[in-house]
């Protein structure tokens, strides 16, 4: 039997990003997915097994862009406080620029992580792990205080996912003058600003008292 033609795998993913994002994974269809990206399904099938491998291929694969990001930014040298504004202004890019994730994530930490195996959490997990390398040599430095890495990373990737999912749901708010407007559109910039002010104020060492051993 003849092997299928070649097709980019690139393609696939993105195609699979806009169903899962929508559906979620199991309202997502390898049919839709197949049309989307214009293959037939055996070709889906040749690329990714199944619809749970081609769903942790995009997992893993949106990870890791961001832990190696992240990574970089760690291992420039950049003086502390510097490399946690950048990396906060990387994350907000990187989240928006992949409108997909915030509505997958969110999917997938309400269904307390159902489908994520180990090779997929080890991709979840090197994104903490590469936060914490640009937050502990400010701690160590005592330009932070002492806190729980863990603890930072999800104060600062959570108004993130809700800033970029929330996007739909602001436009109306403020189409209706709902909300204060303070005479300014919150654009991405001024959000991503305020967070990397706010993040610096609550990190830093004299803000708040150090965590407890």
């Amino acid at each position: 039997m003849p092997r299928p033609a070649r097709v980019s795998p690139d393609r696939i993913l993105g195609a699979a990003a806009a169903e899962f994002a929508a559906r979620g994974y199991a309202g997502a269809r390898v049919d839709r997915i197949a049309r989307r990206a214009r293959v037939n399904k055996a070709m889906l099938y040749y690329h990714f097994g199944s619809k749970q491998g081609l769903y942790r291929t995009l997992l893993r694969s949106t990870f890791s862009q961001i832990a190696a990001q992240l990574a970089a930014i760690a291992a420039s040298g950049t003086p502390p406080a510097e490399a946690l504004d950048a990396a906060v202004t990387a994350m907000a890019a990187f989240v928006e620029t992949h409108a997909f994730f915030p509505s997958i994530m969110l999917r997938e930490v309400a269904e307390g992580g159902a489908h994520l195996d180990a090779d997929t959490l080890a991709a979840l997990a090197a994104v903490p792990r590469a936060f914490a390398s640009i937050l502990l040599p400010g701690i160590e430095q005592g330009i932070f205080r002492r806190m729980h890495p863990m603890a930072a990373y999800f104060t600062t990737v959570a108004p993130i996912l809700m800033f970029v999912t929330s996007t739909p749901v602001r436009k109306q708010l403020s189409a209706r003058q709902l909300v204060p407007s303070f005479k300014q559109e919150l654009t991405s910039a001024a959000f991503v600003d305020d967070l990397r002010i706010s993040l610096q104020r609550a990190f830093g060492a004299s803000a708040l008292p150090e965590l407890r051993p």
